[in-house]
């Protein structure tokens, strides 16, 4: 009887261990890593993909390789080894931002970035749309990025305006061009309105207004009709204004400001709803 009691151990730690089959993933709950670090302020959901390629987010200790995985919040989440915290009330922010800054967390070249100069009592923001380094004026900021990413959507509608003080004579020609749009160094532009304010010696200032927020569209599209921009000012994104708010200067928008503002429909306006399938109709007998 011991013997075989032997043999039988012997065999069962000869016999092959089968690993068992990795669970599926559960697509049931949560949202998707990009989207949940944007709406915690991270970063925008591209800015995040590409995070997650350089090996810089983890979940529970576990380096992803893919932004295909989705979390509920009730993980432990690390962006370049920080703990990411769960995402706060939505906020949002006017700044006026000077001239000489990069819209940018980092630059290559050492310039200084806008979050530099942003005070440091400030959470993590990010910023809905960007200025050049040589434009000033009016910058939202907002600690959720998919807040962010719907306003600088061109099918939300916000009209971006400028006042540029341009080298050149501005003609009826040239305000027609930009307003029935124009293709720039192979780019097309929509429609840009362009209104003359004054003219002050070689200079004119306009007041030029677009939906769209293409890199350096304004200065471009200009240029393209003999209007050589010095100096660029955004005074409105949308149904927020610069006024008064000095060069430097952040202030937030009260929640209930800023919600009847944009209005609920251009809060759920960008967001696809899923396609209802219609049950097949039963064939009478």
């Amino acid at each position: 009887m011991t013997e075989r009691r032997e043999t039988d151990r012997k065999a069962r730690r000869k016999a092959p261990v089968r690993k068992p089959a990795p669970a599926p993933t559960d697509w049931s709950e949560g949202e998707r890593i990009a989207k949940y670090l944007a709406r915690c302020g991270v970063a925008s959901r591209r800015e995040i993909e590409s995070l997650i390629s350089e090996g810089a987010v983890a979940v529970n200790g576990r380096k992803l390789d893919t932004p295909a995985f989705k979390v509920t919040g009730r993980e432990r989440i690390t962006v370049n080894g920080e703990t990411v915290r769960p995402p706060e009330r939505t906020r949002l922010w006017r700044y006026h931002k000077p001239a000489g800054l990069v819209t940018t967390n980092s630059d290559p070249e050492g310039r200084a970035t806008v979050f530099q100069e942003l005070p440091k009592s400030l959470p993590r923001t990010v910023t809905i749309g960007r200025l050049d380094l040589t434009t000033e004026g009016l910058l939202l900021l907002t600690n959720d990025g998919e807040l962010a990413r719907k306003l600088e959507l061109p099918d939300t509608g916000l009209t971006r305006t400028y006042r540029a003080r341009a080298h050149g004579r501005v003609t009826p020609e040239a305000l027609k061009a930009l307003k029935d749009g124009m293709t720039v160094d192979g780019e097309t532009f929509g429609a840009i309105t362009a209104e003359l304010e004054r003219e002050l010696g070689a200079n004119s200032w306009l007041r030029v207004s677009l939906r769209e927020g293409r890199k350096r569209e304004v200065r471009r599209a200009l240029e393209a009709v003999g209007l050589m921009v010095n100096r660029l000012i955004r005074v409105s994104y949308g149904p927020f204004e610069l006024g008064k708010l000095q060069p430097g200067a952040v202030e937030e928008v009260p929640e209930s400001d800023w919600r009847a503002r944009l209005g609920m429909e251009i809060e759920g306006r960008t967001e696809r709803k899923p396609a209802t399938r219609r049950r097949p109709q039963r064939k009478k007998r």
